[in-house]
């Protein structure tokens, strides 16, 4: 009889798997407890602001004049909506046209190089979109509509920052459908654009919004990119050619001198931004959720 011990290699797999499971949900939990800590710091610092119905100020008001205790936040937030929206809008479909031309319509040969590009792009400062737009777009608007700084100055800047992180997130998305799928619609002879509209995207759909959301959540934060085209007035959009100012460029203009209840103002604005990228990644998951299993 010919005795062996059990191959170390047999049993790395399980080891492995009992490592790795503590390891990564205590990530997990730290990632949590993180996310946790800073909506707990931000509504500290902004309870000064919030107490006794101070609250009401930041919808009310109409203007921002913290010297006064005129804290009206809604022209900002409305700015920083419609210039997040227009540059969805306009990236978006960019993207995915991006990413079904690197998956389905690209030469091998510039496959490589283009995702390349994308990633380049996507990891590009956005003081430098925002260089850009100060220097290029803004004077051609201006050509047109004065002062040139507005909603659509920032929406195009944002749009062109943004589109490499929508492009490569819906070609990952794309290049996880299953090749079963091409070989079935090959099979029931569908043409190419047939294969993609009706096979293809619909199939990717889920990953295809995860990129959304990443997409406007990144948007939303931006702060370089509209404090330098948007034009930093406050007021209400009723044009994208009006001058606006953001509530994250707020933040940065007045933070290093703000006081009392200025300051706490300011992270009442921090705030809000932070619950709107929870709503909407809430929002994103649920919808994800019920489509899928509908």
């Amino acid at each position: 009889m010919i005795w062996s011990k059990p191959s170390s290699l047999l049993l790395l797999p399980r080891n492995i798997d009992r490592l790795w499971q503590p390891l990564l949900a205590g990530m997990a939990v730290l990632c949590a407890v993180l996310l946790l800590l800073i909506v707990a710091f931000l509504l500290k610092e902004a309870i000064p602001a919030l107490h006794d119905g101070g609250w009401r100020s930041f919808f009310n008001d109409q203007s921002w004049y913290p010297l006064e205790n005129m804290f009206g936040l809604l022209p900002m937030l409305w700015a920083s909506l419609a210039i997040v929206s227009l540059a969805l809008l306009l990236a978006a479909p960019l993207g995915l046209a991006n990413a079904l031309f690197v998956r389905f319509y690209a030469p091998s040969f510039l496959v490589t190089p283009y995702r390349l590009m994308l990633a380049l792009l996507a990891g590009m400062p956005s003081v430098v979109y925002g260089l850009w737009g100060l220097t290029v777009i803004v004077p051609i608007i201006a050509a047109y509509h004065q002062p040139g700084t507005s909603v659509l100055a920032a929406s195009l800047v944002l749009a062109l920052m943004i589109l490499p992180t929508v492009a490569l997130t819906c070609l990952a998305a794309l290049e996880a459908v299953p090749s079963s799928l091409h070989a079935g619609a090959a099979a029931l002879g569908m043409s190419k654009q047939g294969l993609l509209l009706g096979v293809i995207v619909p199939a990717a759909r889920y990953g295809i919004g995860a990129g959304m959301v990443l997409a406007t959540a990144r948007a939303l934060g931006e702060t370089m990119v509209v404090l330098m085209v948007a034009g930093n007035v406050v007021q209400t959009p009723h044009s994208i050619f009006d001058p606006v100012r953001a509530l994250t460029a707020n933040i940065a203009l007045e933070m290093g001198y703000a006081t009392d209840l200025h300051r706490a103002g300011l992270f009442t604005s921090g705030l809000i931004l932070t619950l709107l990228v929870l709503v909407l990644a809430w929002f994103a998951a649920r919808t994800m959720h019920k489509y899928q299993y509908a």
